[in-house]
């Protein structure tokens, strides 16, 4: 029998590019069915505290799984109140907003050619419209709005997964022996709940600030502008800047440049406070990521799940980088998705293992 013919190493390399292709093409065809699955699992992951929390309580499994769904139900249909019509009010706007930006721009040209700094009009108005900033916000929103719709099976898959993660470590422990090696997995999963709880904790804690600074300011939709700080926040690095954009920029339409630079005031300390103090107190450096990782990752999974990837993007990548830490063979592609490394921490590592 002839012995199989050894696979070289740019051979195997085109193999794993090959075969990344395909699961991105596969993932790309299933996003309609994808993007509920992966909304109800982070959702899920979010709701474990509190599952556990009534178990430990003396709660029957039943009660506090329909207490905590019944409780997203609740929270679903304030979110709807309050943010419902003010997005289709700022949808049935966004013409209006959008010409309001254009002749401001306009204005500023003509200004900017009396004092002697000419500029193309006609070029840079085609290649560079600040008005085109709100209708991508329109369409962010309207497919956000579009993969909510169908809210009962959300809420079916995230009953579901809350139960089974209250089986799964009786049937593992069924398994005795034939149990696979736990170890690696409860630490990722341990690893992805923390991140996952701090996130949306700061998160909110992002938009409720937001939302009152802005109804301060008297800016249009303070509701609309703190929701997409909330959402926004699960980028890092770049998502504030995403999220502050158009509120700025619907503050100078509607109550001109002073109000404009207190409302990017507003996100700046915000951002600062939540991003550099708030967060890495609870949350550490071990979660990061690279700045050119998280753009990117924001530009592959947009591009495969939609707006809804774009907001998954930093959870999906950190699960990613989270998966090959566990494994030796791949924690290099951990350590290159990571952050900068300081010299010093990396000495002290190779210390220790030897």
């Amino acid at each position: 029998m002839a012995e199989p013919t050894p696979v070289s190493r740019g051979e195997h390399i085109l193999l794993i590019a090959a075969c990344i292709v395909i699961i991105v093409a596969g993932m790309k065809l299933a996003a309609p069915l994808l993007v509920p699955i992966l909304l109800s699992a982070f959702v899920a992951i979010i709701c474990l505290p509190p599952l556990y929390f009534l178990l430990n309580k003396g709660v029957n499994v039943s009660v506090a799984v329909f207490t905590i769904t019944g409780s997203l139900v609740l929270i679903g249909l304030l979110v709807s109140l309050f943010a419902g019509s003010a997005i289709a009010d700022f949808s049935h706007n966004l013409p209006f907003y959008q010409e309001r930006i254009q002749g401001q721009t306009a204005q500023l040209l003509t200004w900017l050619a009396k004092i002697g700094v000419e500029l193309p009009a006609g070029n840079l108005l085609e290649n560079f419209d600040p008005s085109s900033v709100m209708q991508l916000v329109g369409k962010l929103l309207s497919g956000l709005g579009n993969a909510l719709t169908n809210v009962f099976l959300l809420l079916l898959i995230v009953i579901f997964v809350l139960f089974e993660a209250v089986a799964l470590p009786h049937k593992w422990a069924v398994m005795d022996s034939h149990a696979p090696n736990t170890h690696a997995f409860e630490r990722f999963l341990k690893t992805v709940h923390s991140y996952l709880v701090i996130k949306s904790l700061v998160s909110v804690a992002t938009g409720v600030f937001i939302t009152i600074w802005l109804t301060i300011l008297g800016v249009d939709y303070p509701v609309l502008w703190g929701l997409m700080a909330f959402l926004f926040n699960f980028v890092p690095n770049i998502g504030s800047i995403i999220a502050a954009v158009p509120a700025v920029m619907l503050a100078t339409v509607q109550l001109g440049l002073d109000t404009a630079a207190y409302t990017a005031v507003g996100y700046i300390v915000v951002n600062l406070v939540m991003g550099n103090v708030i967060e890495p107190r609870y949350m550490g450096k071990g979660v990061g990521l690279s700045t050119l990782v998280v753009f990117l990752s924001l530009v592959v999974w947009g591009w495969i799940l939609g707006p809804v990837g774009m907001l998954l993007s930093v959870p999906l990548t950190m699960i990613v980088k989270l998966a090959c830490e566990a494994n030796p063979k791949t924690e290099w592609i951990a350590i290159l998705l990571g952050p900068d490394i300081d010299p010093d921490d990396s000495k002290h590592k190779d210390i220790e293992r030897t």
